[in-house]
């Protein structure tokens, strides 16, 4: 694995209940199948139902909750709203990083309540429904997107191979 730079913030009410390493790794191994940059920089936090849904509705215009927001650095995602956005965040000065940082991607931002209920409802582990809201999440900051038929079965095919190496799982 490259020596990517990936933070993980886990909100206190959730820190027992996972393994900072181990979503370190699955960022990791996310970042290697389909990431060009091996100093590429990511951020994952995970957090409850009201900060996804208050995030979703500020930026994306959706007043719902959400399992998985990304936020990149270089891809802009859809606005649903119906106000207008024109203008918004326009300060006019360009976000300046010292020399020895690195870009970062974007940042993935999880509910860790959707979570469980998606596990649940899926009939696999918390673990498993984790790992790949994780690398759903980081795709969208590489660019990917599943709007299309033919992007999803990119995504997916990129999304399955994580898997198959987080899990042992083949990815044919």
């Amino acid at each position: 694995m490259a020596p990517y730079d990936i933070d993980v913030q886990i909100m206190e009410e959730y820190e027992g209940l996972l393994d900072e390493l181990w979503l370190v790794r699955i960022a990791a191994l996310t970042l290697d199948e389909d990431c060009d940059d091996p100093n590429a920089a990511v951020s994952i936090v995970i957090t409850g139902d009201e900060d996804v849904r208050a995030l979703n509705k500020e930026h994306r215009g959706l007043d719902e909750n959400t399992d998985v927001l990304s936020f990149s650095f270089e891809h802009e995602g859809e606005y649903y709203g119906e106000d207008d956005r024109s203008g918004r965040d326009a300060t006019g000065f360009e976000f300046v990083l010292p020399p020895e940082e690195k870009l970062p991607i974007g940042e993935v931002i999880i509910s860790y309540p959707q979570t469980q209920r998606q596990a649940e409802q899926a009939g696999h582990t918390v673990g498993r429904e984790l790992s790949l809201l994780i690398t759903h999440g980081i795709l969208h900051l590489l660019g990917h997107d599943h709007e299309e038929p033919d992007e999803q079965v990119v995504m997916q095919a990129i999304e399955k191979a994580v898997m198959g190496k987080v899990w042992g799982v083949s990815s044919k």
